[in-house]
Formats: C-alpha cells, structure tokens, sequence
C-alpha cells in the first residue's frame, strides 16, 4: 500500500513573528502579491505599505492593474477583531479605495457574515474580501501558503444588478452584464488572463495589461450593433507618448495580433486608444459564442503584442489631474 505523508497546518508566526516587520514586506513582493490577486480573481500592483492615513498607517496600498482602482490590504495574522475591520474601512475611504481585503489567521463567524453582509449593501464599485492565510505542510517539508477567500463581492448577474442601486436597469444593461459574464468565465476556463474583473453592466470590460494606467478594454456597442478591443492609455499616465513610440512598431504590431487597427481614432482626447471592431448584434443570443471566440482570440494576441512593449515604455507621466477624463465614462452602450 502506498505511503502518505501527514498534512498539517502550521503556526503563521512561526514563519512570521512579526506583522508589520516580517509578514507585510513578505506579501509586498511581486510574486506573493500576484498569488494574492490569483486567489482574489484582481491582478494587483503594490503602490505601497505603512500608507499614513492620520495616525494609522495602512498595511498596503495596491492598485488594480485593469481599472486603475485602488485597493486597501489590512493584514492580521491573528483571529479577526472589530479593531482591523474598522480600521480596513477608514483607511479604505480615506484613500478612496475600491476594494479592501482583510486578511487574517483565522476569522471568526461574526466578522465573514460582517464582510458579506458590506458586499450585500454596498454599491457594485466596492468590494470587500476576506482571505484566512493558511500555512500547511506534508511532514517536515518546506511550508506552502494559501490564501483561502472565504467572502467576496458577489459575481451572480442578478445580485450585481441589484447592487446597481434602485434604478431600474435597461435591457441594454441586462445584455451587457450577461455578455461579460460569459466573456470572463472563457477567459478564466481558457487560461488566457491570471485573473479576470468581476463583470458590470457597463460598456466595457478591462483586462489588465500590467502597468498602471494602461489596459485592453473590449466593448459592447448595442447603438452601433459592434464589438471590439481596444489598448486604453490614460493621457495622465503618458498616453501621448505612449502612443508615439508604439507606432514606431505599427507594421510589427499588427503582423503580431494579424490585423490592421484603428490608431488614435480620437485625436481631440488625452487619453489614446489603439483599436479593432466587428459587426455584433447582442440581441442575438445565438450568435455569443462566435463574439466570445472572437474576443477571446483578440484578447490573447493583443496581451502578447502590447503586454511587453507597454512595460517596456520611458514615459514622463502628467500630474495635473484635470488632463484625462477616461473614454468609457463619456461613451454610451
């Protein structure tokens, strides 16, 4: 008969004595922050740690490569008290943030139906996660982390609808959100991004190419009866020469994604767009597949044509907040 190790759980400080000092640098680092966003379904990029807010610093501050939206990382390798969630929440409006994870050695039953509940009455462009981490090992083996999400901002179509607000949403809407839905579960099940935004009825979807200010956003045109896929540059983060040094490569690019693309289509705007579009009529059901496979296809040689060459731009970014009012706030669906 074969041999099985023993599993078991391992004591968090053990690796970690400290908090602050030991477990808040450890998650910091690309590599476990990336494994943070795996788990959490958001592919993140730290902006900080120890962020002053007041008198209290908040453990990390990280932004969501995809919208640009900031995220509150409080950390407690303890059992959850009311002291860390209220102090997730100050931070989180203090620095306007869109999401807050706490994470913690162990949570109690109060605090995960507290974390459910905020997703339950909060509004969809705020989300709140709990993540118990959990060391375990086989034997005496090196110890391996997991971040087990026991709550978040619920992805079913009809509660985001409901968590919309009391509008009534147009069918319009109700199409776009299911469009997405569909979009994002063929991203995941394909492997084609490590993480994928929780659908909105909205306009767009963003994928994230992996800096800041920078992302693939696909489109669902229900007034134009189209669809497609654009490289979105917020002009304060350098759009202008963003755009200029990519169409230094404008022959290369478009052999590597096998199609020409619309370049800067909006020239009166600050932030810049590189983009492709086909016929699409969301009404028609039947025809989703087709659109999903589409945009599938479109998604996976964009990331790998534009993903290096936008890490790879010097750009002097633009401080004056008034210069970029994103495009997919103005357009309609």
């Amino acid at each position: 008969m074969p041999t099985l190790g023993e599993l078991k759980r391992v004591d968090l400080r053990s690796m970690w004595p400290n908090e602050a000092a030991d477990f808040t640098p450890w998650l910091a680092s690309e590599g476990q922050i990336a494994a943070l966003g795996q788990a959490l379904g958001l592919e993140l990029e730290v902006e900080n740690t120890e962020v002053a807010v007041g008198p209290y610093s908040a453990d990390i501050l990280a932004k969501e490569s995809a919208t640009g939206g900031y995220v509150v990382i409080e950390n407690q390798l303890g059992k959850t008290d009311h002291d860390h969630l209220g102090k997730a929440i100050t931070y989180a409006s203090t620095l306007s943030a869109r999401a807050i994870v706490w994470l913690a050695g162990e949570f109690t039953d109060e605090h995960r139906r507290a974390v459910d509940w905020l997703n339950s009455q909060t509004i969809a462009d705020l989300g709140f996660y709990a993540v118990r981490v959990e060391l375990w090992q086989v034997d005496d083996s090196k110890p391996a982390v997991r971040f087990n999400v026991l709550a978040r901002p619920a992805l079913d179509p009809k509660l985001a609808l409901a968590q919309a607000g009391s509008k009534p949403v147009s069918e319009t809407r109700r199409l776009q959100l299911e469009f997405w839905s569909g979009l994002r579960d063929l991203l995941l099940e394909r492997k084609a991004v490590g993480s994928a935004q929780a659908p909105r009825a909205q306009y767009w979807y963003n994928v994230a190419l992996g800096r800041s200010g920078y992302h693939l956003s696909a489109i669902a045109d229900t007034f134009g009866d189209r669809i497609g896929l654009r490289v979105y540059m917020r002009g304060m983060y350098g759009a202008e020469q963003a755009l200029e040094q990519l169409l230094q490569q404008k022959a290369q690019i478009e052999a590597e994604v096998g199609c020409a693309l619309e370049w800067n289509p909006n020239p009166e705007t600050t932030d810049k767009i590189i983009s492709v579009h086909r016929e699409a009529d969301l009404r028609q059901r039947e025809n989703w597949p087709e659109y999903h496979a589409w945009l599938l296809s479109h998604i996976i040689s964009f990331k790998a044509a534009f993903g290096p060459r936008v890490k790879q731009l010097v750009l002097e970014e633009n401080d004056d907040t008034e210069a970029s009012v994103p495009l997919s706030s103005r357009e309609q669906g």
